[in-house]
């Protein structure tokens, strides 16, 4: 059994709804937390005080991204070099 004869056998309707939740669970874990955290870096010591509470307010909706590259990611100021 290949996956073509799997697939024809599910609905199409079925179908529809797998890549809408493939889709829309890929932007919110993925593309729009990395897109967040590009915004924070770039952004971080210019912010207003708006911007900031509507960036504080998408990191708590979309935290469950945020921590999945929390590991992966490195803000730290760079110092100031060979001291």
């Amino acid at each position: 059994m290949d996956l073509s004869s799997l697939l024809s056998q599910v609905p199409q309707d079925t179908l529809l709804v797998l890549l809408a939740y493939i889709v829309l669970g890929g932007l919110y874990l993925v593309v729009i937390p990395l897109a967040l955290y590009a915004w924070m870096n770039q952004r971080w010591h210019r912010m207003g005080k708006l911007e900031r509470l509507g960036i504080y307010g998408m990191v708590f909706f979309f935290f469950p991204g945020m921590i999945l590259f929390a590991p992966f990611l490195n803000f730290r100021l760079s110092g100031q070099g060979d001291v």
